[in-house]
């Protein structure tokens, strides 16, 4: 998997006319086949009556699948999986519902079509980019809480949620590149006094 991505923000729909032929594109972000199944089911029950409804998604682990949903091969889904991956999306499903307006559009008119409705939606819901980054844990005594905070302030780190146990402990995102460095630092200023362990990888939008 890439250490960054780019995915969609918010969920979004977007809706064109072509000869009569009304083209409505829904799309959100989407982390496993199950949640693109969900997404395609529940589109495609809300629009029971519709013609079409074909679907492309991509996720980050490479895996794409689409459906031209009984329109002529490659001029249904398979244009708007082009435009995601052109887009450099992932992570993404998108389904575009086609109540037909009597007119043939023609396999060009409908890739162009299809196209369109996706990229329109594209636009509606807006990018995010998202990054590889360490889940850091810091535990130290109170005494040495708030000086770990003003380094932590002052670097590229999120801090998630700080404990109040019989020591502070600090869950931290940290940016893999950035991740030696804090360790360094915490080291230099505290010696063995503060503990600073990985405790996994997220993705993140820092």
């Amino acid at each position: 998997m890439n250490k960054t991505y780019i995915t969609v923000k918010n969920s979004g729909i977007a809706e064109i006319t072509e000869k009569k032929s009304r083209f409505i594109a829904a799309m959100k972000h989407i982390e496993s086949e199950e949640e693109a199944a969900e997404f395609i089911a529940s589109v495609k029950k809300e629009h029971y009556n519709a013609r079409h409804n074909v679907y492309a998604y991509l996720l980050n682990n490479g895996f794409k699948k689409y459906s031209d949903d009984g329109e002529p091969t490659r001029a249904g889904g398979f244009p708007v999986l082009e435009m995601l991956e052109n887009e450099g999306i992932t992570d993404c499903v998108c389904v575009v519902t086609r109540y037909f307006g009597g007119t043939l559009l023609g396999t060009g008119g409908l890739i162009r079509a299809y196209t369109k409705a996706a990229k329109d939606c594209l636009a509606v819901c807006g990018l995010l980019k998202k990054t590889m980054c360490d889940r850091v844990c810091i535990r130290c005594d109170y005494t040495h809480l708030s000086k770990v905070e003003h380094i932590l302030k002052n670097g590229p780190f999120v801090v998630e949620n700080i404990s109040y146990t019989d020591t502070a402990v600090v869950d931290v995102i940290c940016e893999k590149k950035q991740t030696d460095g804090l360790l360094s630092e915490i080291f230099e200023t505290f010696g063995v006094s503060v503990i600073v362990e990985k405790k996994g990888e997220i993705y993140y939008t820092l």
